[in-house]
């Protein structure tokens, strides 16, 4: 990659300072990204647009195991000096909780109005783009299909304790899944549902160890994103070991969770008018048409984009109606519970 300069994370106070001191100097022909979208995936994006427009990209990616809550901690962190330009996110959630905390600068990009209603802010503060959806991944070899899971229920029946998998419930899209659950189903409901989680499913460190661990047979299935789940299912053998199930599909059925992408310009940046210009590339669809081609087979949002994800193998799937802001505000109260039932660290 030309000039795009990663900055690694090493620990959180030690890459803050880093970041005031090294990453914080700009200039007029730069933009600086906190990327929790796979480096994989978002990188050659990133790259396209330094080569088509001549800004240079400071991307910072987070690693695996803490991304997305990594970042927004380092945004937080960084309020009195921001650092960050654009924060491109790969959930939701997180990115409402930053607008809640006053965090991010209202921006209606001109590109955007093909993205329906619910993929952005009518204020402004962030838009969504290209989504995963959160699906059951399952090894065929070791799943009869009279036995075929259907439903996210179907990881707390005992029949399959300690051979279900799901990564640690603070991070990543299971947070926000969980988030979501909270809100829709209500705290106590929710409560219960990852208690028996706890009792019954192996924790991993990401959604990417979940769809491997299945692929390979350690795991009979598990729950995890379409664009982990894909990497296995086309690197099996024919595709025959493995299967993808939307969950959730039947009458009276919840539907499943979809996931967008969001972008969002920090407030007080250093480099707002790249920030822009960038959001504005982004948006454009020839970036949801490489993501949806790409390796990690995201789903366009915007009405532009008439390309199929092939994750979804033309199925035609009842996506889950979720209030992501009710999600935001169920946050604190999903992760104490979610951090004291699997004694995960804040």
């Amino acid at each position: 990659m030309r000039n795009l300069k990663i900055c690694l994370v090493l620990s959180f106070h030690f890459i803050s300072l880093v970041s005031i001191v090294g990453c914080g100097t700009s200039s007029d022909s730069e933009v600086i990204v906190y990327a929790a979208l796979d480096e994989q995936f978002s990188g050659p994006v990133l790259e396209d647009f330094e080569a088509e427009t001549g800004v240079d990209v400071r991307a910072n990616f987070d690693v695996e195991s803490t991304k997305t809550i990594g970042l927004v901690n380092k945004i937080v962190y960084q309020q009195n000096r921001p650092v960050c330009d654009v924060f491109w996110n790969n959930e939701i959630v997180h990115t409402l909780r930053l607008q809640k905390l006053g965090l991010l600068e209202t921006y209606v990009s001109p590109v955007a109005d093909p993205f329906p209603p619910q993929w952005k802010s009518s204020e402004g503060y962030w838009h969504g783009l290209a989504a995963r959806a959160r699906v059951l991944i399952v090894n065929t070899s070791l799943v009869s299909p009279a036995e075929m899971p259907t439903s996210i229920q179907d990881l707390i029946d005992s029949k399959w304790r300690g051979k279900v998998g799901m990564a640690k419930p603070a991070y990543g899209t299971t947070a926000s899944h969980a988030a979501v659950l909270f809100a829709m189903w209500g705290d106590e409901k929710a409560k219960e549902f990852f208690r028996q989680i706890k009792a019954n499913v192996s924790i991993v460190s990401g959604n990417k160890q979940v769809a491997q661990d299945v692929s390979n047979g350690r795991l009979a299935f598990g729950i995890t994103d379409t664009d982990d789940a894909i990497i296995e299912l086309e690197h099996s053998l024919q595709g025959q070991d493995v299967q993808i199930i939307f969950p959730d599909q039947g009458a009276g059925e919840m539907g499943t969770l979809l996931i967008p992408n969001s972008l969002c310009l920090v407030k007080n940046s250093p480099n707002p008018d790249n920030a822009r210009q960038l959001i504005d590339y982004l948006l454009q669809p020839p970036v949801e048409r490489q993501l949806c081609r790409g390796q990690s087979a995201q789903v366009p949002l915007s009405t532009n984009v008439s390309t199929t994800s092939r994750a979804l193998a033309e199925q035609n799937v009842k996506w889950m109606d979720v209030d992501f802001a009710a999600a935001a505000d169920k946050w604190d109260i999903t992760l104490q519970f979610l951090s004291q039932t699997f004694a995960i660290a804040n």
